[in-house]
């Protein structure tokens, strides 16, 4: 009996834990073929590198998730002219949606594009879109990308109506795998990166939650569901390690984020040059970005709720 092709997505976050910037989750979907028997490791003829997004850039260079994220734009025919574009392109929500908690004295805070370019050169997109070609001749065709973005705000706002940053994680993860099955029109075998220390999902799906479903597997490394409508659904430990879609998810993903951060840190620094350019992370910089822009902050009227992320500590104070 000959085997069929398999419709395979790949989810990982970017920014669960930071004081400050977006949460970004990522879907990357492919088609798997029969020549393909392990989807879990890349083709070896690949020289752009694929991996955990965390190893490969930093804040102050992520031009090789901006070069995955252009490769596999243009592999769909579009050829942005700017980030912006791009960003528009990838993001799941319209931009009036993403927009909609922005205080209207504030858009910039988020959305000015002044000076924006590119930094990955054509030839690195060039390159990347020949390794997509290699994946797709060793059986794996990788398709689309798409991100879900919850903002600062978002993100304080769900809480006050008590939800977690990891059930907005987990939520934005199944939007994407609903999406990718309306795309597809057919059952897809997603595999998403590890939620916070879930081992047991179905009580917090949301998107997911009206879906009949059976449990397969509930554990520290592994989750695995089967899902009427949907397919199969699995939350693996270090996927973003092992599991090329993943990999490319967060590479784009971390791309995504860290060009919101850097919007957000060029707005407040457009009035004190002093500022230090803060990754928006858990880190001294950020501590000290927060502390110096307070007064700045407070003086033009920017809402505290766009700015830091607030603590389930600091709401029930």
């Amino acid at each position: 009996m000959e085997r069929q092709s398999t419709q395979v997505l790949g989810i990982d976050e970017n920014g669960l834990g930071p004081r400050m910037g977006p949460l970004l989750v990522t879907g990357v979907l492919g088609i798997c073929h029969p020549s393909l028997s392990e989807i879990l490791t890349p083709a070896p003829a690949i020289t752009t590198p694929l991996g955990d997004s965390k190893v490969l850039v930093s804040f102050r260079d992520s031009r090789l998730g901006e070069t995955w994220a252009r490769a596999l734009l243009a592999r769909n025919g579009a050829k942005p002219d700017c980030p912006h574009d791009a960003l528009l392109a990838l993001l799941l929500e319209t931009p009036e949606e993403l927009r909609a908690p922005c205080p209207p004295d504030h858009l910039d805070l988020c959305w000015a594009t002044d000076n924006e370019a590119f930094e990955a050169s054509d030839h690195q997109v060039d390159q990347a879109q020949r390794d997509l070609d290699g994946l797709a001749q060793s059986g794996l065709e990788i398709e689309s990308a798409h991100a879900m973005m919850v903002c600062t705000s978002r993100l304080n706002t769900a809480l006050t109506e008590g939800r977690s940053r990891l059930l907005e994680d987990l939520h934005a993860m199944e939007r994407l795998i609903v999406d990718a099955r309306t795309r597809c029109k057919q059952d897809l075998v997603a595999t998403c990166g590890k939620v916070g220390g879930f081992d047991r999902y179905g009580p917090h799906f949301g998107p997911l939650g009206g879906h009949l479903r059976t449990a397969v597997e509930e554990g520290r490394a592994l989750s695995r569901y089967r899902i009427a409508g949907i397919g199969e659904v699995s939350f693996v430990r270090n996927a973003e390690a092992n599991h090329p879609l993943v990999a490319l998810a967060s590479l784009i993903g971390k791309w995504i984020r860290d060009f919101f951060m850097r919007r957000i840190i060029r707005y407040h620094r457009s009035v004190d040059r002093s500022l230090p350019m803060a990754s928006g992370y858990q880190d001294p910089v950020t501590a000290r970005f927060l502390s110096q822009s307070a007064s700045s902050r407070l003086a033009r009227g920017v809402p505290d709720r766009c700015v830091e992320r607030r603590t389930a500590r600091s709401c029930s104070r």
